[in-house]
């Protein structure tokens, strides 16, 4: 018989884990000297990198609505801690840092989360949401993603999804966050607000600049392997020039093998292949 680990004993050890592990990220980061960026403008730097929308109310298979509605207030809130924060050159900016614990406390509300492929719910759930609207909005521009933690699994099909599959992030606080760099020599500052049920985002600078970036997915499909199915493409990252519109620089970003944790049945006759 496998031997328990200390977290998996009982609830209270389980707590009492997860803030040791709060306690040495903490320290970790203060050892590390790291710059994060702290201010916040009502001010909207002139120009626009790159903006999009996010749909927030989606059915999802065996998912109750009410959680999906409290993302929504867990959304809200994260928008009032994030929005107009201004990453200065040579800073980082840290998801959890900037938002601070989603507790019940705080206002959070019990939303869908999900630990080793499984499906549960916590105060704070459904914030991957704006996670990964950051990311896009990051993997759009020239900054440098310092740290990223991919969903390894396809957890659900496809309702209404406008960017490629792969390109979201995990997070769990504080040690499973989401950072990025600014390597540039200007500020950038992200701007995220909700109208009804959309979670939209944009991604400013004080300079306009000379280049526009693109995200495509190729080679998608899915195949079986012994008795699971796996869902399988390649994301790139392309760089095109604003003034030539030609394609300078195109660079391979996600490698998808992802086992599909939902009902087979629903996966596009179509798109799978036996080869």
């Amino acid at each position: 018989m496998k031997r328990k680990l200390f977290c998996e004993i009982n609830p209270t050890c389980y707590k009492i884990s997860a803030k040791k592990e709060i306690v040495k990220r903490n320290l970790k980061d203060i050892l590390s000297f790291i710059p994060f960026a702290k201010t916040k403008s009502k001010e909207e730097l002139p120009y626009i990198i790159k903006s999009h929308t996010s749909i927030m109310l989606r059915k999802l298979n065996g998912v109750d609505m009410q959680l999906q509605e409290n993302k929504m207030t867990n959304i809200r809130l994260a928008c009032d801690k994030i929005n107009g924060i201004i990453i200065q050159p040579g800073e980082v900016f840290s998801f959890w840092k900037t938002l601070g614990n989603a507790t019940r406390k705080n206002g959070y509300k019990e939303g869908l989360t999900i630990s080793n492929g499984n499906f549960s719910k916590g105060y704070g759930g459904g914030l991957c949401q704006m996670a990964n609207m950051i990311h896009y909005l990051v993997l759009n521009s020239p900054l440098e993603v310092v740290e990223l933690h991919h969903h390894s699994d396809a957890l659900f099909p496809d309702d209404r999804r406008k960017v490629p599959f792969g390109t979201g992030t995990s997070i769990f606080y504080n040690n499973v966050d989401y950072r990025f760099r600014n390597n540039t020599n200007h500020n950038v500052q992200i701007l995220v607000w909700v109208e009804d049920t959309v979670l939209c985002g944009e991604l400013r600078s004080e300079i306009e600049y000379p280049y526009r970036y693109k995200l495509v997915e190729e080679n998608h499909h899915f195949k079986k392997e012994d008795n699971d199915y796996y869902r399988i493409s390649q994301v790139y990252k392309i760089t095109i020039d604003k003034e030539t519109n030609k394609e300078i620089k195109k660079e391979l970003i996600l490698d998808n093998h992802s086992k599909v944790m939902y009902d087979h049945s629903l996966i596009p006759e179509d798109e799978i292949r036996n080869d």
